[in-house]
């Protein structure tokens, strides 16, 4: 998973360095599918019940799961890339939002926030929390920063199929849940709004956006727990928190 993870970082670095105002939402991915290809990887998102691309690709309000298309990003954009990648058997996946040129103040605000969620949703990922310590730490850095989480969205645990179980929710009380244990494989995964939380399904079946339009960020690891603490697979180099 690790080696997956790796590959995912990379193309997520690479997707970055390729997104500037008038790249098309469909470039991005031809570029990931292809590389993602060249390292022996499969995107697992394509084909995955039915969905036809490599990456996710989610404009400004739009909060996940959009397909890319003919969009050209636009200065001051938010454009979330979500990505999961299968080698050798093995899935990791994760997610970031990034800017386009200058962006508002409030849209780093919100980006920041989305962030610093991840971070903190992730150091609760240790041998004998419950899974909800997750769930609460992203709640209220979110929530202190302003902003809404998206309720009726969820992270997941990942490794041979591309969402297992259990679900995490980014929201509620503490000490909950399962019993986190060594060896569990989390896509922990902050999905926030600047506004409200509600949101709704595009005609594509696929595509999520805010209802009321706000700007939406989207930031995810694949972590697994170990006995040292949080190991993040989708970082550069694997990093681990303690």
């Amino acid at each position: 998973m690790a080696r997956a993870g790796a590959l995912v970082h990379e193309t997520l670095q690479l997707v970055a360095e390729h997104l500037e105002p008038g790249v098309a939402m469909l470039e991005l991915d031809r570029i990931a599918d292809e590389h993602i290809a060249s390292k022996g990887g499969v995107p697992t998102s394509k084909g995955y019940k039915g969905f036809p691309a490599a990456l996710c690709i989610s404009p400004n309000s739009m909060v996940v799961h959009g397909i890319p298309n003919g969009y050209r990003a636009r200065e001051g954009d938010l454009i979330s890339v979500d990505l999961g990648v299968t080698l050798d058997g093995l899935v990791a996946d994760s997610a970031v939002t990034l800017p386009v040129g200058e962006i508002s103040a409030e849209a780093q605000r919100l980006l920041d926030a989305c962030q610093e969620a991840l971070a903190a949703g992730i150091m609760e990922a240790r041998p004998e929390n419950r899974l909800s310590d997750i769930s609460h730490a992203v709640q209220t850095v979110v929530e202190d920063a302003g902003f809404s989480v998206v309720r009726s969205l969820v992270g997941h645990g990942v490794g041979r199929s591309y969402h297992e179980d259990p679900q995490i929710p980014n929201y509620g009380p503490p000490g909950r849940g399962p019993l986190l244990q060594e060896g569990m494989t989390l896509a922990i995964e902050p999905m926030i709004t600047a506004g409200r939380p509600e949101v709704y399904v595009h005609d594509d079946d696929w595509s999520i956006s805010s209802v009321d339009e706000s700007l939406a960020a989207h930031f995810e690891h694949t972590v697994a727990i170990t006995a040292d603490g949080p190991r993040i697979l989708t970082g550069a180099g694997a990093a681990l928190l303690r």
